[in-house]
């Protein structure tokens, strides 16, 4: 599985689903469909692969490696040590788990990303009502008959909208 945040970071192709299907266990929010499917080029270490991944919207992980993968790659998974084993390119690839400091560094990093994107998207939102220019004589009076303050700005003689005529 690949998060839509890797997606839309990335800027991935999607392709439909070939059985899409729904899932309730990855969200607390109900049921989410799986429709979408996204090729993942990924490395860790020096391990590197693609792998076909069922796009969700997920916090957990960004990349979530399954069975259809454990299979694939005949990986031997080690449930004491979590750690997962498998020959890759005729090499020995040792796959091990984050320690939970390196855990928490990562949700850290990962909740500043996320606070930073929601201050540029209510900036960019700003951005777009500053750029609307006009309102309906019905707007006005929509907005003065809820008592709410109104900002007018226009333009003086010195405003590149207004130059002034050359004598």
């Amino acid at each position: 599985m690949a998060s839509t945040r890797v997606m839309d970071k990335l800027g991935l192709k999607t392709i439909p689903h070939a059985k899409p299907y729904k899932l309730s266990w990855l969200s607390e929010e109900g049921e989410i469909k799986v429709d979408k499917q996204v090729l993942i080029n990924f490395s860790i270490g020096n391990y590197k692969d693609e792998v076909l991944c069922d796009l969700v919207p997920m916090e957990a992980t960004h990349i979530l490696l399954r069975r259809p993968w454990q299979f694939d790659r005949k990986a031997f998974h080690d449930g004491h040590a979590n750690k997962f084993s498998f020959n890759f390119q005729g090499k020995k690839i040792t796959l091990l788990p984050l320690s939970p400091r390196e855990v928490n560094e990562d949700q850290i990093q990962m909740l500043k990303k996320r606070k930073e994107e929601k201050v540029q998207k209510k900036a960019q939102g700003h951005g777009k009502e500053a750029k609307k220019s006009m309102i309906s004589l019905k707007g006005v009076k929509k907005v003065m008959l809820a008592q709410k303050p109104i900002f007018l700005a226009y333009p003086s003689e010195s405003s590149p909208l207004f130059p002034k005529p050359s004598l």
